[in-house]
């Protein structure tokens, strides 16, 4: 009796085991989401403004409902749109990509990139995320170039190791950004300094949220930080949350707004759109992106 036991709570294990990888990988993983946040960076009399912040598409070339939906957020009138970066999955991914952003190209715009969008991903074990030390391992180079190209083209700010002060829903907006900081590709150094006076707002922006970047943004003035990477953890455990960030960002801040500690600025994580293409599974982390409407202080 105690063996019949055993044995059907082995095979309910497996089965409920099965169903939640199957939602994951099947049903979640498709489950976009638009995620709005008030954001109180403004001065007491400004009128609100729309920031649109997409991260993380992870972009395979056949994924045309992934591809249809980040397009449909053009209706969202973005005051300004912001990409964090890992656009690419593929080395043919750039007319993908492409169709999901063009609608959004005609707004005033800014990106960085991260290392999906310079090499391809290779195979790992998934758990490999939750050990400190991994080794990190890419593959196949992408056309990073050819997108960049193309975002330029369009006006948008490249704000890979790089500052600009643009115009967009008639604020004077400072940018700040560096390229990824998950492989050490960041410079910030070489953008440093103190928010000009004359600003109306000032954002920095990294794909990669770790915190010495985040540390020096905010000390330099910017109060509005922006990253993406950690797809939320991507599997969320009930009562746990994200089991990783991928990078040095506390767990309890793997997605949404918080405040950046012991400064004036706000954080804001997205968990981004896509998956790794070789563990596609989300798990109480649907796919988002987040429109931040800027509020008075």
């Amino acid at each position: 009796m105690r063996k019949r036991t055993v044995f059907r709570l082995a095979a309910g294990t497996v089965v409920a085991g099965g169903a939640a990888l199957a939602y994951a990988s099947l049903v979640e993983r498709n489950m976009f989401t638009l995620r709005r946040y008030d954001v109180p960076v403004l001065s007491t009399d400004a009128e609100p403004l729309r920031v649109l912040h997409l991260s993380d598409l992870h972009m395979m070339p056949d994924q045309r409902r992934k591809q249809s939906w980040v397009a449909s957020l053009a209706a969202t009138d973005p005051d300004l749109v912001v990409v964090t970066g890992d656009n690419l999955a593929h080395p043919d991914a750039v007319p993908g990509a492409l169709r999901a952003l063009q609608p959004v190209l005609d707004y005033p715009g800014a990106f960085v990139f991260g290392s999906n969008d310079y090499r391809g991903p290779v195979w790992k074990n998934p758990f490999s995320y939750l050990l400190p030390d991994r080794e990190y391992v890419q593959g196949v180079e992408l056309p990073a170039e050819e997108l960049r190209e193309v975002l330029v083209g369009a006006g948008w700010a490249d704000l890979n190791n790089a500052r600009t002060s643009i115009k967009a829903g008639g604020r004077q907006i400072e940018l700040v950004g560096v390229d990824d900081p998950h492989v050490e590709r960041d410079d910030y150094a070489s953008v440093a300094g103190q928010v000009p006076p004359q600003a109306d707002l000032a954002i920095g922006v990294t794909h990669s949220p770790e915190p010495r970047v985040l540390d020096e943004m905010a000390a330099d003035g910017f109060t509005l930080l922006l990253a993406g990477h950690t797809h939320g953890g991507q599997v969320r455990v009930p009562l746990v949350g994200a089991l990783t960030t991928n990078c040095g960002l506390p767990r309890s801040m793997a997605r949404g707004l918080h405040r950046w500690p012991e400064t004036d600025a706000w954080l804001h994580v997205s968990a981004g759109l896509g998956t790794h293409p070789t563990a596609p599974v989300r798990f109480a982390c649907r796919p988002e992106a987040s429109l931040l409407t800027l509020i008075p202080r």
